[in-house]
């Protein structure tokens, strides 16, 4: 169970990966020592599953988001293995979820232009054995950057 130390601590976390002990302590108003242990034990149990840069699309030139539905003819186990190994090899995907509802699939995609988002639906996508439909949708801003979870 986590208590409330540790949810402001994973919060915490959630802002600033970089924080230190002594940064976290101060917050936290703990010893450094003891945020040591209690982050490590966060990790250890899976709470803290990775650290990861977030990293600017625009500069990195993937000036195109967009999500994309995607729907399959045929339902069935093959089917299902078939499209999630097509999603998994292509970097421009960074998140998928199976649905309910008309869609089966939402993709969340970056690429560099339209071109190259065209390129992903009609020659990737589309031509999956198991795809009958594609839609997408375009972001023309996002006003809400990706926000740390609630603890």
């Amino acid at each position: 169970m986590l208590d409330e130390i540790d949810k402001r601590l994973l919060a915490a976390l959630q802002t600033d990966a970089h924080l230190t002990a002594q940064q976290l302590s101060d917050q936290l108003h703990l010893s450094s020592s003891q945020v040591g242990r209690r982050r490590q034990r966060l990790e250890a149990e899976g709470y803290i599953q990775n650290y990861a840069a977030k990293l600017d699309p625009v500069r990195l030139g993937l000036s195109v988001q967009a999500f994309v539905q995607v729907q399959l003819g045929t339902h069935g186990p093959d089917q299902a293995k078939g499209f999630g190994r097509l999603v998994n090899t292509r970097p421009e995907v960074i998140s998928a979820w199976t649905l309910t509802g008309d869609a089966d699939y939402m993709l969340r995609v970056f690429c560099a232009d339209l071109q190259s988002l065209n390129t992903l639906i009609h020659e990737i996508l589309l031509p999956h054995p198991a795809v009958s439909r594609v839609q997408s949708q375009i972001v023309m801003d996002q006003f809400k950057r990706d926000a740390p979870l609630p603890t």
